[in-house]
């Protein structure tokens, strides 16, 4: 299954959603505007928006509000990209340098703070269920917040739980996936039961994507846009390692966990915390987990009704749970 194939298959509503974003992010200001193209030009697969509009056609008939929900989800996804990269100190996104590296901190903060307000300004220009949906989008908003922070809190004392991590996960990437989809959904007028199938599918789906990042970061070979272990010297405890402490006694654990408190954390320490993982089961043990979240989201997803749409829905699940980058 292809992310292109798809954007092709729904024709119509893919250019109108692309046209939204672009249309947003128009500005007389020439110095933002080249800024924007380089983003655009680099905007990875627009899974979220492609998720939304998929969604909308599942769970009714998607119209020009589902493409306002669609492209807002996109600017919204793009905006936190480059606050994350101010916070993380990113060099690297999608195999490129980040704004962050290029301009420095606080042209990443404006234009991400420039890409947010767009976004709020594309579900407000949609002509109906507006107000429900920015309620949906505050909410998201609130949750990427709050993961940034426990995740930072988390990063200096590096006792991260699976109830710590999850809870991670949810708020900064399957909240977003959340309101992608539930927005979608409230365009068409779906029923509060399918809003909750919708809700759960998609939750669940985001979850099982942000696994299969944290996967990558111990994954040898692969082309992901950012080196082998950076999520350890950034300290960021994710699912592999804790699947690895599972395997091992506390006392093991406890050493792993103060060498990951280290000042002095270089390249061949980053290198004996993916060894450990690679050793004791700890990919073994997220891809697992994965599958529990992607078979999770696959019940909700037959709640709805049987379309074309929902099938290659259920083809994405395959598509997160297999993809290489």
């Amino acid at each position: 299954m292809d992310i292109k194939e798809i954007k092709r298959e729904l024709a119509g509503l893919w250019e109108r959603t692309s046209e939204l974003i672009s249309l947003a992010l128009e500005t007389d200001i020439d110095y933002l505007a080249a800024l924007n193209a380089r983003l655009l030009e680099n905007s990875g697969k627009q899974l979220r928006p492609v998720l939304a509009l998929l969604v909308a056609s599942a769970c009714g008939q998607p119209n020009d509000d589902s493409c306002h929900y669609a492209a807002a989800s996109e600017l919204l996804h793009n905006a936190t990209l480059l606050h994350d990269d101010v916070a993380d100190k990113s060099d690297c996104r999608r195999g490129k340098p980040t704004l962050n590296a290029l301009m420095g901190p606080s042209v990443s903060v404006l234009v991400g703070d420039y890409w947010l307000v767009r976004a709020v300004r594309c579900i407000l220009d949609a002509k109906s269920h507006g107000e429900n949906v920015i309620r949906v989008f505050a909410k998201t908003l609130s949750d990427l917040t709050e993961g940034e922070m426990l995740q930072l809190q988390k990063a200096e004392t590096c006792d991260t739980s699976e109830e710590d991590y999850l809870k991670v996960i949810y708020c900064k990437t399957a909240s977003l996936f959340e309101a992608a989809s539930l927005s979608a959904a409230i365009s068409v007028n779906a029923t509060e039961e399918m809003q909750s199938s919708v809700r759960r599918f998609a939750t669940d789906l985001g979850i099982a994507f942000q696994i299969r990042d944290d996967i990558f970061d111990y994954s040898l070979g692969m082309n992901v846009g950012k080196p082998v272990g950076a999520d350890i010297l950034e300290r960021k405890i994710t699912l592999p390692l804790l699947g690895a402490f599972a395997a091992v006694d506390s006392e093991k654990e406890a050493a792993i966990r103060t060498r990951l408190r280290s000042t002095e954390l270089d390249d061949a320490g980053r290198e004996e915390i993916c060894e450990f993982v690679r050793v004791n089961g700890g990919l073994e043990y997220a891809k697992k987990r994965m599958g529990d979240f992607l078979e999770s989201a696959r019940r909700s997803l037959l709640e709805l009704p049987c379309s074309p749409a929902r099938d290659t829905l259920e083809e994405l699940l395959d598509f997160v749970g297999a993809r290489k980058n």
